[in-house]
């Protein structure tokens, strides 16, 4: 099937009439009949079957959707960087990704002392989940990405930051005070209590998890959360211990919660990254800068 073929295709799967989807990709009613039918000639089997005014799709052409969707994703993702590389680029914009526990405190700080030595330089700041981070630096949507893990990507740079401790918060109350006298809450000291954990699929997630199963404590996990500020607000709001990175507990409300290092340590990389084939710009390297200073100051 040649691209116009899966475009046509995919308009029409979405839409369901011929009308409709010419409408949708601005061509003619007779070129997506004469496509439809160009691309059934190849294929040897009919794509969708008229019924009640609606094209209906066949068995095969369900079986293909999935493929072509994901083809059509990548055609999106190409124009998408045909569309960066057209608008170009300003010299005096710094295009921000970064995950959410960055978002709240560390990143604001850095900022500040960004804008006095570049007051003229437009900042914009996507919060997003790492996965999407390395989807827009690949895309040239975003000039530097900042994220709490280390991510495997050849076309990517990738410079540690730092290194920060996972924190306990305990809504006030929660747990005995003889508990909270050695400054430090192991595995063994939350059995039982409710927990806000973090979602498997988050590599920190998974590790605590099966810190969990290892220590044999009999873990109650209340509510898993995908961010880490969810995991805070729950804490808030008195439903449960979480574990969150060091810079999500900058946020935490100290009349509301305590907040106590792990034991034994687990520390979680902050990592600064960009796309390999783009230059190193100065305006990357002076937030990167700021960004370390930060988490420096914090330890």
């Amino acid at each position: 099937m040649r691209l116009r073929h899966i475009e046509v295709f995919n308009a029409v799967m979405h839409t369901g009439s011929v009308s409709a989807a010419a409408r949708l990709i601005n061509i003619s009613q007779p070129a997506v009949s004469r496509t439809l039918q160009h691309a059934e000639l190849q294929l040897g089997f009919a794509l969708f079957q008229r019924s009640k005014g609606r094209l209906a799709p066949t068995s095969e052409a369900l079986a293909l959707l999935p493929h072509m969707e994901k083809l059509f994703a990548q055609l999106e993702d190409v124009q998408r960087l045909a569309d960066s590389l057209r608008k170009g680029r300003a010299t005096d914009e710094l295009r921000i990704a970064s995950v959410l526990a960055l978002s709240h405190e560390v990143l604001p700080r850095a900022l500040a002392q960004f804008k006095q030595k570049h007051p003229n330089v437009t900042v914009t700041l996507q919060s997003l989940h790492s996965p999407q981070i390395v989807s827009a630096l690949m895309m040239q949507e975003a000039d530097v990405g900042f994220v709490l893990s280390n991510v495997q990507q050849p076309t990517l740079l990738q410079e540690n930051l730092a290194r920060v401790p996972m924190m306990c918060i305990v809504p006030k109350g929660m747990l005995p005070p003889f508990k909270l006298r050695a400054g430090t809450l192991s595995q063994e000291d939350l059995a039982g209590v409710p927990l806000i954990c973090l979602d498997a699929q988050d590599p920190v997630g998974m590790l605590l998890n099966q810190l969990g199963r290892e220590s044999g404590a009999g873990q109650n996990h209340f509510v898993t959360v995908q961010t880490y500020h969810t995991a805070l607000a729950m804490a808030h709001h008195g439903l449960g211990v979480a574990m969150v990175d060091g810079c999500t507990a900058l946020s935490a409300d100290r009349s509301k919660v305590e907040v106590l290092p792990l034991a034994p340590e687990l520390q979680v990389p902050v990592n600064a990254i960009r796309a390999a084939a783009q230059p190193h710009s100065l305006l990357v390297k002076a937030i990167t800068r700021e960004m370390q200073k930060v988490l420096g100051a914090q330890r």
